[in-house]
């Protein structure tokens, strides 16, 4: 599991910035004020920036919030939301998710029947 330090290490030195250079261009971009000591201390896992300035890094590096923070995504739902997924261009509520996930288990369930 990355921190968010080693993260934005990592999407810095892929495009080849220096600390620098990473500060110039986010504040030229999208006018913040963030300088090669708030990044050297990000990445040296000395702290964390708000959550605006995280915002504004993600969208520099055209990341998801999620991917440069590191975030958790797995709250049980992965297996629901990939069901949802193969059906595109539906919105499914959290309730027909979870009915959904009673209809596998029931199919499931008499698979096991027909083969015993």
């Amino acid at each position: 599991m990355y921190s968010f330090g080693d993260k934005l290490k990592e999407l810095r030195t892929k495009r080849g910035h220096t600390l620098d250079e990473l500060a110039d261009k986010v504040n030229t971009q999208y006018g913040t004020a963030i300088n090669k000591g708030m990044l050297s201390k990000w990445e040296n896992n000395h702290g964390e920036p708000r959550l605006d300035t995280a915002r504004v890094l993600a969208s520099f590096f055209k990341v998801s919030l999620d991917e440069l923070l590191d975030l958790d995504k797995s709250n049980g739902r992965e297996e629901i939301e990939t069901i949802a997924a193969h059906h595109e261009g539906e919105d499914w509520t959290d309730e027909e998710l979870k009915e959904i996930e009673i209809f596998k288990q029931f199919v499931r369930s008499k698979r096991g029947q027909k083969e015993g």
